[in-house]
């Protein structure tokens, strides 16, 4: 009836898999997916083209653009051409309307697969790929993060959070499906996992990061953080202290799925040195010449 892909489990039990069944946060868990399958084509053509139709019908159920060029799939299923970002709560109702958590997961989709299309030589799909991500960081930048004297929301709000936990149709929350408010350090990383190149453009802003940063470290001596939460905090403060932000990552014990120490390591040692700009304007990722 919705035109799309299922799990076997989403299938009958609605609450499985993150809702996926239902059409939640179909974008978030598919851009995963597509990430993989541009690095696997990249490196191993041979399997990309092997794989090319299910690579494509997985990125089509979030990114179809034809109205009959894939029937399969409904135009868009995320993406709000009018608000200029995604929704993640797929065909469910709310009293709140719609609602999106993450933008650092919404924006890896499109990220992801605008890199399919380099994979696969399949210039359209960079193009509208490169361009949903960047509106996508746009609304991030505008919506989601919230910066010391903003006057986007009402001066209270303002003062005491430097992210949105969800942004509804009709209202702003501070905490997360997960977490309340005060667990800060999980409000910071749902707005900037996974840590992609990609990154360093959603958080171009580096005065905005140094906001962050000192917002949320003091959270850390709350007992029962997680490592994996920390390690987001670390690669933020590694965009404007990599040496502090090294000696941090060196001694976490544990990291987030989908992050790693390898991870890490990459992103602090490609950041650029304080005086030079740092990751100013997306400068390091490819990326960057589409996001002015």
């Amino acid at each position: 009836m919705w035109g799309g892909l299922v799990t076997k489990q989403g299938s009958t039990e609605s609450g499985a898999d993150f809702g996926f069944g239902v059409y939640n946060d179909h974008h978030f868990h598919l851009g995963y997916f597509l990430y993989a399958i541009a690095v696997l084509a990249k490196i191993d053509p041979a399997w990309g083209r092997k794989y090319r139709p299910q690579a494509y019908s997985l990125m089509a159920d979030v990114m179809n653009l034809g109205r009959n060029s894939n029937s399969n799939y409904t135009r868009l299923r995320c993406f709000d051409l009018w608000k200029l970002h995604s929704w993640a709560s797929g065909v469910t109702e709310s009293s709140g309307g719609r609602n999106q958590e993450s933008t650092s997961e919404a924006v890896n989709t499109y990220y992801s697969a605008a890199l399919m299309g380099l994979a696969y030589g399949d210039a359209p799909l960079v193009a509208t790929g490169s361009t949903l991500a960047a509106m996508e960081i746009e609304a991030a930048q505008t919506w989601w993060h919230v910066r010391e004297g903003d006057k986007m929301y009402a001066e209270d709000f303002t003062r005491e959070n430097r992210v949105v936990g969800i942004l509804w149709a009709n209202k702003r929350d501070g905490g997360l499906w997960f977490a309340p408010p005060e667990w800060r350090e999980c409000r910071l990383g749902i707005q900037v996992l996974p840590v992609l190149p990609i990154t360093e453009v959603l958080f171009s802003d580096v005065g905005f990061v140094r906001e962050l940063v000192k917002w949320t470290l003091p959270a850390l001596g709350r007992e029962g953080v997680g490592e994996g939460w920390k390690g987001f905090l670390y690669a933020m403060e590694g965009i404007y202290d990599k040496e502090v932000a090294l000696e941090k990552i060196g001694k976490l014990s544990g990291y987030d799925d989908g992050n790693s120490l390898t991870n890490l390591l990459w992103w602090i040692h490609s950041r650029g040195d304080e005086g030079e700009g740092g990751l100013e304007g997306g400068k390091l990722s490819w990326f960057g010449q589409y996001y002015q």
